[in-house]
């Protein structure tokens, strides 16, 4: 073989590629890499041609690529450049899995979740988007066949729905872990119906015509909604007037003095109406969808509560003093 090219051994070729003596006899036992020539005594010996289908054969395994797609790259019947496509989008998802599952193992070791907790949320974060939406829209569903505050909270509800992102962040994923957890536990359901005020009927509310009364939450939403977007502080001068407004409709609906006996009445009526946890659930919302806070959709009450209290110290100090002389 005077003048012709060179021919190497299996072991020169694993030391040329850095692959396994053992992987090459391997691929060429099953003809992915057969040899160029043989010698005398049966030994296999392989050219320069080999030695670049090697290559390029350790390259596509290394990224992954099945054997079946390398022979027919191979063989010339696939373009490199369509398994490289087909390949950096497997990868893409890929990353996104492993990005949850890190997000997740995050999660686990902030909570200190038990081995229950950990599987249950393994299998709320691998949900697909259908899934999750369905979780959240049979929940929904729940609410709409109840009382008409029940249809409402659901009407509210359908408005914001959480959608979780392809990649979400360890903020986005621990509120949708939390959102899930609440919509399936039936009290949060229950809760989430009666977030509002108490109903507005005679009952409720005495004196009232029901149709002036189902007004009163609207306007008393829509009134703290404005002075939050001024940035008022119920705590502050500017909230005396937004709180006498809303107590001047209450009393002219209700057929009632405004008076502290009115005002603690009303204080009382907005903490029965405002559930803490029904606030955690938009809040979530807004951190799982990365939306900004919006004023008209934060509960109106614990505004409400802190300017009533805020606009009548002496007034309810005189009420308290006069209740516990009749005590006496």
């Amino acid at each position: 073989m005077n003048g012709a090219t060179p021919l190497h051994s299996i072991g020169e070729l694993s030391a040329r590629t850095g692959v396994p003596v053992r992987t090459i006899r391997f691929y060429s036992d099953t003809g992915l890499l057969p040899p160029t020539h043989r010698t005398p005594a049966g030994y296999r010996r392989y050219g320069d041609a080999a030695l670049g289908r090697l290559r390029l054969v350790r390259v596509l395994r290394e990224l992954n690529v099945d054997l079946p797609t390398v022979r027919r790259v191979l063989d010339g019947d696939l373009p490199v450049a369509e398994v490289a496509a087909a390949h950096a989008d497997a990868t893409a998802l890929q990353i996104r899995a492993l990005r949850l599952r890190q997000s997740m193992l995050r999660l686990v070791a902030r909570r200190g979740s038990s081995p229950e907790e950990t599987v249950l949320m393994h299998r709320l974060t691998r949900l697909s988007s259908d899934e999750r939406r369905r979780m959240v829209a049979d929940f929904i569903a729940g609410l709409g066949a109840g009382a008409p505050d029940a249809r409402g909270a659901a009407a509210a509800l359908r408005t914001a729905l959480p959608d979780l992102p392809d990649e979400p962040s360890d903020a986005q994923l621990t509120a949708w872990v939390e959102i899930a957890e609440l919509v399936a536990d039936d009290g949060f359901r229950a809760r989430m119906a009666h977030a509002a005020l108490p109903p507005a009927d005679e009952e409720a509310l005495p004196g009232a015509a029901p149709e002036a009364a189902a007004e009163l939450v609207p306007f008393v939403r829509r009134t703290v909604a404005a002075a939050r977007a001024a940035d008022i502080d119920p705590d502050g001068d500017d909230a005396v007037p937004v709180v006498d407004a809303v107590v001047e409709r209450f009393a002219a609906t209700l057929g009632r003095p405004d008076g502290p006996e009115l005002r603690a009445w009303m204080a009382r009526q907005f903490d029965a109406g405002h559930d803490p946890l029904v606030e955690r659930y938009w809040r979530l919302v807004w951190t799982v969808n990365d939306w900004q806070v919006v004023p008209a959709h934060l509960p109106f009450q614990p505004w409400m509560i802190e300017a009533l209290h805020r606009s009548r110290p002496a007034a309810l100090g005189q009420s308290h003093g006069q209740g516990g002389h009749r005590c006496g």
